[in-house]
């Protein structure tokens, strides 16, 4: 099965969140070929969400898990380490107040 790039991945991505009117940017643009995605959900009340795409090595599907959780600050600083570690992660910040960031939705894997 072929990839997609993460530019292609991340334009898909924003525009499904814009077609039902969940505001998204783009913090950090990384790589466009291979670069990691992280997805900051904001939930406008001080509180944050990471996640992160990984294995599931139980049934060998990619997944969405979360990398950190709490106020947003902590959040921000968690992302900010993981920027240091690979300056070609892409960084989307979603802000929904009911929490929604549409990443369990099929094909977003």
């Amino acid at each position: 099965m072929t990839r997609l790039t993460a530019e292609l991945w991340v334009s898909a991505y924003m525009t499904r969140l814009r077609l039902i009117g969940i505001p998204a940017f783009v913090v950090a643009h990384g790589d466009d070929t291979a670069g990691a995605v992280l997805v900051k959900l904001n939930t406008l009340d001080g509180q944050a969400r990471a996640f992160q795409r990984s294995f599931d090595l139980a049934s060998g599907d990619r997944i969405w898990g979360a990398l950190v959780e709490g106020d947003e600050a902590s959040v921000d600083a968690a992302i900010a380490r993981q920027r240091g570690f690979d300056p070609d992660l892409w960084v989307i910040e979603v802000e929904d107040r009911e929490g929604r960031h549409l990443l369990d939705d099929p094909g977003l894997a």
